[in-house]
């Protein structure tokens, strides 16, 4: 059974993305995209090593983006008359503030991506086709350019903090991957 991540990986992504935008339109746009999804992806796999933690996060839900825009101070479109998120913000129950946390390490420090990407290697989520991370491992300079806010590490500081020791106890090479 392969567990399905994609809503959590969406989610978590469009976060990033409003969170530390592209700048110069919609090539640099989509460069940008293409950079968060690749170390969410990366952050989801290591968070849910199993199908059996997806399935539990794809019933249970991740718990959503309150606290990670408390710390960026981004408008999560609540209005404070219904004290619940707008029709269109629904997306923003799916983002799980540990996979954003782990992320933003990721995109702010390439040897820290390139232990966690090799960290999943014989993973359940690595299994049938090879995943391809070039972006994050080996951004050229117009990805670089693309996603310099995505990429800062000051910037990104206050997310990548919450759950960086958890990461990097993760990333430790005496640690499973298991439930």
């Amino acid at each position: 059974m392969k567990a399905d991540l994609s809503p959590v990986i969406a989610a978590t992504t469009q976060w990033l993305t409003r969170s530390f935008p592209a700048s110069g339109g919609a090539l640099a746009s989509a460069l940008c995209e293409v950079q968060a999804r690749q170390a969410v992806t990366v952050a989801a796999w290591l968070r849910y090593p199993t199908a059996m933690d997806a399935a539990l996060v794809g019933l249970a839900g991740p718990g959503g983006s309150a606290r990670l825009d408390g710390v960026t101070g981004v408008d999560s479109g609540t209005d404070p008359d219904l004290d619940a998120p707008d029709d269109t913000d629904a997306w923003r129950t799916w983002v799980d503030e540990v996979v954003t946390s782990w992320a933003a390490c990721l995109l702010a420090d390439p040897d820290m991506a390139s232990r966690a990407v090799t960290a999943l290697a014989g993973g359940t989520h690595t299994t049938g086709a090879p995943a391809e991370f070039r972006r994050l491992l080996a951004p050229d300079e117009t990805d670089r350019r693309a996603a310099a806010l995505l990429r800062h590490p000051d910037l990104l500081a206050p997310v990548a903090e919450l759950h960086r020791s958890h990461l990097l106890d993760r990333l430790r090479p005496d640690h499973t991957l298991t439930a």
